[in-house]
């Protein structure tokens, strides 16, 4: 669906799709990325939501990476599931929460891809803080897409 956006939606920097910004609808706060592509804007600096960021350019997505969770009675203890993005324009390495619309296809996609992801993206995120996902995250991984009574579609990934 591409077009022009209205209130509490946005239009994608990189494949113009309306997205929907609505809480509702994602289950995430803040949302910055387009659910069918999943690139993103570089609207935060220090925190999100602050939208403080000057840069404004495109994010490219380049791994998923988990948000480890304090909480020791969480569904999930090995932390949520997020999307790792690259400003090209600035540098800046951030992860957004996937949201309940992202396409899982993408998600997948965006893991195999990183897989073969090179040494210099890996270590500017390392600097961030930000550990990218590798071959031997792909169970977990699968887990958070699928569900863990359904297997992944294409099995485990090769990198």
């Amino acid at each position: 669906m591409k077009g022009n956006s209205s209130p509490g939606e946005f239009a994608c920097m990189r494949c113009g799709a309306i997205v929907s910004a609505a809480y509702e609808r994602s289950g995430v706060r803040n949302r910055n990325h387009c659910p069918y592509c999943l690139w993103s804007r570089h609207l935060d600096w220090n925190s999100p939501g602050d939208r403080l960021s000057s840069c404004k350019s495109a994010m490219r997505p380049i791994g998923l990476t988990l948000k480890r969770n304090r909480n020791k009675y969480a569904v999930f203890p090995s932390g949520e599931l997020m999307i790792v993005h690259r400003c090209p324009a600035c540098g800046k390495v951030s992860a957004n929460r996937v949201a309940a619309d992202d396409a899982m296809e993408c998600l997948a996609e965006l893991f195999r891809d990183s897989l073969r992801l090179e040494a210099p993206f890996r270590r500017t995120a390392d600097l961030s803080g930000v550990r990218i996902l590798g071959s031997g995250d792909w169970e977990i991984v699968s887990r958070r897409l699928y569900g863990a009574s359904r297997p992944a579609p294409s099995g485990r990934p090769q990198g």
